[in-house]
């Protein structure tokens, strides 16, 4: 017996299930996009299949649905592969361990993978069932959506006729998503020469901060080490002369950092350690509601082998630090509390041959997105350093005329008796992708209550998938 075969409604559970068995993780798609593809020639039905492992499955409308505009239903095939420390399992080729625990399901050890395995379960009982009524569907599959959105971003739109789609990859029932940021990661990069210096060597720490996703939770004004570093830096060299020997912060780009690190060469240790007790109090001061352990040290450090940053390099790193723009750069006029656009300087390194910033760069307008881009660059050639751009993706914009959420509003407040929460995120979702490609898209995102994502505590609430499976049903039913 199946572990989920109890469970309503039967159909979704059972796709859930056979999706389980079978290794999906990012860069591991191949076998499931290859059942999907099986699972499409069985039934007679339309499909498409990239080298990317993106599948686009395409179903008839229904008896009397003919003339109604076909619908777009789109979730991702990859998961995120996580479990705990004496899991023994291969993810990467063994399915996973199903268990019912009350209203939920989750997997031992493993993370569940309901994201967004849910998405593709509900499109495929779609377009198995022979009894439902509903416009032409065109259920699209996208992969490695969890490391960057890489199946959306390459994906041929070319057999759709679809201009509504319906997205199920959010995790909060009753929560419409419509509208997210697009974005890049923006590279500053700065040539540096290097020349003896006889100085007393520092070594200067910023930690105890917060972070947090440089997305979601950019508006709490919490503090960014790389950017502190950088005020922290030039007050000591407006109190004594100094060469940077390296400066070093951050780990990702989509993380605000907790943690930077400099090596200089100061004229006058004294002073630069007094610089630093300042701005220490100066920082602990201004952000003691929302980073109340950052701290601000120096001390003595060793005597470095390498030749620190001569004093023009220098000079053009302090500049950089200072000037290069961070945080929020503008909020919503339609969506109050929405971050409209932002960056955060992620990471700095000093390379062997060149300074390297690294903001990621969000912005729910492209034109705003574009602006940004061109700040960098500006002050980028004026250091005589250049820009690395990478990983474009297109945001979506909120759309006051969309006729699909005014639908779906209707549908979910005669189902729960209460609206719905309308949302937009300032992060990345492959609505953005297909919003790019598919010009005048009318686009919603929803989803099941899915519990701890990307965690091996990852629960899907199973009553909450029931309620969003007949709201997706009658929202199909209506659109005619």
């Amino acid at each position: 017996m199946k572990v989920l075969e109890a469970l309503e409604p039967k159909r979704v559970f059972s796709f859930f299930e056979e999706m389980c068995a079978i290794p999906h993780g990012s860069r591991n798609t191949k076998a499931i996009s290859d059942w999907c593809v099986d699972f499409a020639r069985r039934r007679g039905l339309e499909y498409h299949q990239d080298d990317a492992n993106n599948v686009i499955i395409i179903k008839p409308a229904s008896p009397g649905y003919e003339q109604a505009a076909p619908i777009i239903l789109q979730g991702h095939l990859d998961m995120v592969c996580e479990k705990i420390a004496d899991c023994s399992k291969d993810m990467t080729r063994e399915g996973l361990d199903l268990v019912v625990d009350g209203d939920t399901v989750y997997a031992k050890g493993t993370t569940l993978g309901s994201d967004d395995g849910i998405a593709v379960a509900m499109a495929l009982a779609i377009l198995e069932a022979e009894d439902l009524p509903h416009p032409r569907i065109e259920a699209v599959f996208t992969t490695d959506e969890e490391i960057g959105l890489l199946g959306a971003a390459v994906i041929d739109v070319s057999p759709l006729q679809g201009h509504t789609m319906i997205n199920i990859d959010s995790e909060v029932e009753g929560i419409f998503t419509v509208s997210c940021a697009g974005g890049n990661t923006s590279a500053c990069l700065l040539p540096i020469s290097r020349m003896p210096y006889n100085g007393e060597p520092v070594e200067v720490t910023v930690s105890g901060l917060i972070g947090g996703h440089s997305g979601t939770e950019i508006h709490r004004g919490r503090a960014n080490a790389n950017v502190l570093m950088g005020r922290v830096l030039r007050h000591i060299a407006a109190c004594t002369d100094i060469r940077i020997q390296c400066v070093n912060g951050g780990l990702k780009d989509n993380a605000i950092p907790v943690e930077a690190h400099a090596t200089i060469l100061a004229a006058d240790a004294q002073s630069a350690l007094s610089a630093v007790a300042e701005m220490n109090t100066a920082l602990q001061n201004e952000y003691r509601s929302t980073d109340p352990a950052l701290s601000v040290t120096a001390a003595a450090a060793s005597s470095q082998q390498t030749a620190p940053l001569d004093a023009e390099t220098t000079r053009k790193v302090l500049c950089m630090l200072a000037c290069l723009p961070g945080g929020i750069q503008a909020m919503s006029a339609e969506i109050p509390g929405l971050v409209q656009t932002s960056l955060n300087l992620g990471i700095v390194a000093t390379e062997e041959d060149q300074f390297r910033a690294s903001f990621c760069l969000r912005s729910s307008f492209d034109s705003q997105k574009e602006m940004l881009k061109d700040r960098l660059s500006c002050l980028m050639e004026q250091l005589g350093g250049h820009m690395e751009f990478a990983g474009e993706y297109t945001g979506w914009q909120y759309q006051e005329h969309s006729p699909l959420r005014d639908l779906m509003v209707q549908v979910y407040e005669e189902q729960y008796g209460k609206p719905p929460k309308i949302e937009a995120i300032h992060a990345g979702l492959e609505c953005g992708m297909f919003a790019g490609k598919i010009p005048g898209l009318d686009c919603v995102s929803i989803g099941p209550d899915l519990l701890d994502i990307h965690t091996p505590r990852e629960h899907m609430v199973i009553s909450s998938v029931q309620r969003v499976w007949s709201f997706l049903l009658e929202v199909l039913k209506r659109s005619k």
